[in-house]
C-alpha cells in the first residue's frame, strides 16, 4: 500500500507561523474570502497559495492524497484559477474581466473555487477598481489569494478587504536545509536547487524533475561554451535551450488533454471553454517559469564566477560545475562578469516586457560573451 501524501500545508515547514495560521482557519470553517500574502521574492507565496487552496477545496481540509489534493498538487484542478500579469505594465482589463465573469459560475468539480492573482501590486487602478466590489461582497465558496510584496506599494482599498499575511524571508542556509530534509540529497546540491528554483518547495521539485535539470546544464554549458563560440554556435545554443525548457511541458499538457477528455461528458460547452482558458494559462505560467528559472541559472552561475574573481569562493552556490566557474574566471575579471550578470537582468526584464523568450536569450548569450572577452 502508497504510504499517504503529506499535505501541501504539512510541507510549509520554512514559514512555521503562517503554516500553522492557515491550517488553524480552514480546520475551524473560520477561513477568510480574500487573503493577501505579502514578503519578499522566495519567500514562499506561491506555494503557501497552492497549499491553501488544496486545503480549501478538500472536503478533509486537505488530506493531500484525495483526487482534489493530487489536482491541486499538479495544477491539473479547474477550480483553482491562477492569474499572472500578461503585460509588461500590469494586469490588463481583459483579465480583470475575464475573472469576473468566471467569478458567479459554478465550480466544476469542487464544491468552492479559488483564485490565485500573483504579483497583485501589478493591479492597475481601473483593474483594480473592477476587483473591490467583489473583493468585499463574493459569492459564497470562492477564495481570492492575492500575492504581493508590500502593502505599501498596492491600492489601499485592495489591501483593506483582503487579511493580510506576512511571509518572513527565509534564508537560503533554512531554504536548503528544509530541502535537504525532503530530498535526502547532499546539501550543497539542495543550496544550488533553491537558488535556481526560487524557494523550497519548488527546490524540491527541480531535484525531482529531470527535465527543468537537464535545461540547467544546457545554461551552463551555453555559457561555458562563449568563451570560444562564434555566432552560429550562440544561436545553436539559444534554440537548444528553449528546446530544453518546454521539455517539461509536454507531460503538462498530456495530463491537461486527459483531463479534457474524462470532463467532455459530462460538462458543459461553456465548462469546457472554462477548462480550456485555465489550461492555455496554465501552460503559459509554466512556460514562463522555465524561462525564468534558465535564468537563474545563469545568474547563480555568473554570481559564482563573480565570488570566485573577489576570492569569496565560499559562498559558491555550483558546486557541481567548479571546474566551468574556474574556466569562466579565468576568462575574463571583475568588470567582465559583473556586466554579464547585468546582460542577465536585462533578459529577465525582457522577459517581463513579453519579449520573445529565444530573443531574450540569444541576446544574453550575446552580451555575456561579449563580457567575458573584456579583461
Amino acid at each position: 500500500m502508497a504510504p499517504a501524501q503529506a499535505s501541501l500545508l504539512a510541507k510549509l515547514d520554512t514559514q512555521e507561523r503562517v503554516r500553522d495560521f492557515l491550517t488553524n482557519a480552514v480546520a475551524s470553517g473560520r477561513a477568510s474570502h480574500a487573503y493577501l500574502f505579502l514578503g519578499a521574492p522566495g519567500a514562499g507565496k506561491l506555494d503557501a497559495a497552492w497549499a491553501l487552496a488544496q486545503a480549501f477545496l478538500c472536503e478533509q481540509d486537505g488530506c493531500g492524497s484525495c483526487d482534489s489534493c493530487v489536482r491541486v498538487a499538479r495544477h491539473t484542478h479547474p477550480d483553482v484559477h491562477y492569474y499572472t500579469p500578461e503585460s509588461a505594465t500590469g494586469y490588463l482589463i481583459a483579465q480583470t474581466r475575464e475573472l469576473l465573469d468566471d467569478v458567479p459560475l459554478a465550480p466544476i468539480r469542487a464544491k468552492a473555487k479559488v483564485y490565485i492573482i500573483d504579483r497583485a501590486e501589478q493591479l492597475r487602478a481601473n483593474t483594480a477598481n473592477a476587483l473591490l466590489k467583489t473583493l468585499e461582497e463574493p459569492p459564497e465558496g470562492v477564495m481570492f489569494i492575492l500575492l504581493g510584496t508590500s502593502a505599501d506599494v498596492m491600492l489601499p482599498t485592495i489591501v483593506s478587504r483582503c487579511q493580510c499575511v506576512p511571509f518572513r524571508l527565509v534564508s537560503p542556509a533554512v531554504a536548503a536545509q528544509a530541502v535537504s530534509r525532503a530530498t535526502g540529497q547532499d546539501p550543497a546540491r539542495c543550496r544550488m536547487a533553491v537558488a535556481v528554483a526560487g524557494s523550497p518547495t519548488r527546490g524540491i521539485e527541480f531535484l525531482k524533475s529531470a527535465e527543468r535539470q537537464d535545461a540547467r546544464r544546457q545554461m551552463v554549458r551555453a555559457i561555458d561554451s562563449l568563451i570560444a563560440a562564434d555566432e552560429a554556435d550562440v544561436l545553436s545554443r539559444a534554440k537548444s535551450l528553449i528546446v530544453a525548457v518546454k521539455a517539461p511541458l509536454a507531460e503538462v499538457k498530456s495530463t491537461q488533454e486527459k483531463v479534457l477528455e474524462q470532463n467532455a461528458d459530462y460538462l458543459s460547452r461553456g465548462a469546457l471553454k472554462q477548462l480550456e482558458d485555465r489550461n492555455k494559462r496554465e501552460l503559459n505560467a509554466r512556460e514562463r517559469s522555465g524561462i525564468m528559472e534558465a535564468l537563474a541559472s545563469a545568474r547563480t552561475l555568473m554570481r559564482d564566477v563573480l565570488l570566485t574573481l573577489q576570492d569569496e569562493a565560499a559562498g559558491v552556490v555550483n558546486e557541481d560545475v567548479r571546474d566551468t566557474i574556474g574556466r569562466l574566471a579565468a576568462a575574463t575579471n571583475v568588470a567582465g562578469a559583473t556586466q554579464a550578470l547585468e546582460a542577465v537582468a536585462t533578459a529577465e526584464r525582457n522577459i517581463a516586457r513579453n519579449v520573445t523568450p529565444q530573443l531574450a536569450i540569444e541576446v544574453m548569450l550575446f552580451d555575456i560573451r561579449k563580457a567575458l572577452k573584456c579583461r
